[in-house]
């Protein structure tokens, strides 16, 4: 047994599972290939356990005793966000009726409720003031998305007899813009059908395809791209207009800051809560990880 946290055993494969997950989050956002960083992402696997561990004793160990009403509760209103009980132990990976199990992590979650409400305390609202204060301070943050206008020219494969002619088409098209034709007159020309989009209007970042929004987004105003290919088959496209980050006018975002506030109040308070309950844990760690993890 690798963690042993005030005398709570956890299993190796709760480690190993939650180790995949975080490793899992880098490969997707591309931050890492292999095992490089494996020994790292053990560390923080294994913070993270002992982090829920600690904050679930102490939750049981201030409110052993939860109303079963307040369980009920809990429990009606996950099924009806769920969409009905079948959906609920679908979505939670149980079999349909296991109350008992259901009621008991329910149970805790009501515990660990009670805990964090009583680790923020009261929280008073930010006055405009200071919401206005922490604005200026934090501009950065309140930024508009980078938007680009693009007209576009796409072909599919269909009715081709090869991808090659298709390209050789598009690239006859493209020496046509360059030498100054205009680009939605022979768009216009060249539109497979009435459903198929020449402007594509203003958009920002992950409202298209990604391999799309690689090529348009890196371009200037004006420009031709090359020719290029989407799962939707081929594609010419130019950028109209740009409209670059800017703030965001308070009056239009003023909820948010304050709720933005207020959320790192609780950040704050929440792990400093966490730190002295892992400061006062015993913790064995049988297998610690190898050099350079960041296990505590």
């Amino acid at each position: 047994m690798a963690l042993i946290i005030n005398g709570e055993n956890i299993d190796d494969e709760i480690i190993e599972t939650e180790f995949r997950q975080i490793k899992g989050h880098y490969e997707r956002t591309l931050q890492v290939g292999c095992c490089e960083r494996d020994p790292e992402f053990q560390g923080y696997a294994k913070d993270n356990i002992i982090a829920r561990a600690v904050l679930n004793q102490e939750a049981a160990r201030r409110y052993p005793d939860i109303e079963e009403d307040d369980v009920t509760s809990r429990l009606d209103k996950l099924i009806e966000e769920a969409g009905g009980e079948e959906h609920f132990y679908m979505k939670i990976g149980m079999p349909f009726g296991s109350t008992e199990i259901v009621r008991g992590n329910v149970a805790n979650g009501v515990r660990l409720d009670k805990l964090l409400q009583s680790v923020y305390g009261d929280e008073p609202t930010p006055s405009d003031e200071e919401v206005s204060a922490y604005y200026e301070a934090n501009i950065h943050a309140f930024q508009s998305e980078e938007q680009i206008h693009v007209v576009h020219i796409t072909k599919g494969l269909e009715g081709a007899k090869s991808r090659s002619e298709v390209y050789e088409k598009m690239r006859e098209l493209r020496h046509q813009l360059t030498a100054g034709a205009d680009f939605e007159k022979l768009a216009e020309e060249q539109r497979g059908n009435e459903q198929q989009q020449i402007d594509l209007g203003w958009f920002k970042r992950g409202e298209f395809m990604e391999e799309f929004e690689a090529i348009a987004f890196s371009m200037n105003v004006n420009e031709i791209s090359p020719v290029f290919t989407t799962q939707l088959g081929f594609h010419l496209c130019k950028v109209m207009g740009r409209r670059d980050p800017a703030p965001v006018p308070l009056d239009q975002i003023k909820d948010a800051v304050r709720t933005r506030m207020m959320e790192e109040s609780r950040d704050k308070k929440f792990n400093a809560f966490v730190e002295e309950l892992k400061a006062a844990a015993k913790i064995e760690d049988t297998a610690p990880c190898e050099a350079g993890c960041e296990c505590h």
